[in-house]
């Protein structure tokens, strides 16, 4: 019952809030992940820093001065000079879930828990609407074949109407036949 309690303390929309789109992947700043663990930003860098080889390119990456600028633009909090001197890190769902042991606090266990399950949560909404989208397209791709299938039934119709609206004038008799 305390572990739920304790995972609970953070909401999952704050979690979601703090998840950014970047350079193509879903990411989280060093910033927030910190206050997220209770540890200062610094330690954490420092532990990442220290333990470096555990996070490749795909795992982690320093912002860019355009992207901390364009990050700026999007999250309204972020203001020039109250944030780290020093490069913002951004870590994807497996460098938050590598993040766990390099940090050694029962927090930061239990709110990577929680974020790599947010992680996986957003990755199954993704995968139905893209399952959606694509039943949604072949709907189309089969309406459009009715449509042009219509089309044709349509033609057909108006021939008959047109054939029935102006009968063909009577055949005249072939061979012979005795009048009556």
């Amino acid at each position: 019952m305390e572990d739920q309690t304790q995972q609970t303390e953070i909401s999952d929309e704050m979690i979601l809030d703090q998840i950014y789109y970047v350079r193509g992947q879903k990411v989280m700043l060093d910033s927030d992940l910190a206050a997220l663990y209770e540890v200062d930003t610094k330690q954490l860098k420092r532990q990442v820093r220290r333990n470096i080889e555990r996070f490749p390119e795909d795992f982690m990456f320093e912002l860019s001065p355009e992207e901390i600028k364009f990050l700026r633009c999007q999250i309204g909090t972020l203001k020039q000079g109250e944030h780290s001197k020093y490069t913002s890190m951004v870590f994807t769902e497996q460098g938050v879930a590598m993040l766990s042991s390099v940090l050694n606090s029962s927090k930061a266990i239990k709110v990577n828990i929680q974020i790599i399950r947010i992680f996986t949560r957003m990755r199954e909404m993704l995968k139905d609407t893209t399952e959606l989208r694509l039943e949604i397209e072949r709907i189309k791709s089969d309406l459009n074949h009715h449509g042009k299938n219509m089309e044709i039934v349509f033609r057909y119709l108006d021939e008959l109407l047109v054939k029935q609206e102006n009968p063909s004038p009577p055949r005249k008799r072939i061979g012979f036949k005795p009048d009556f």
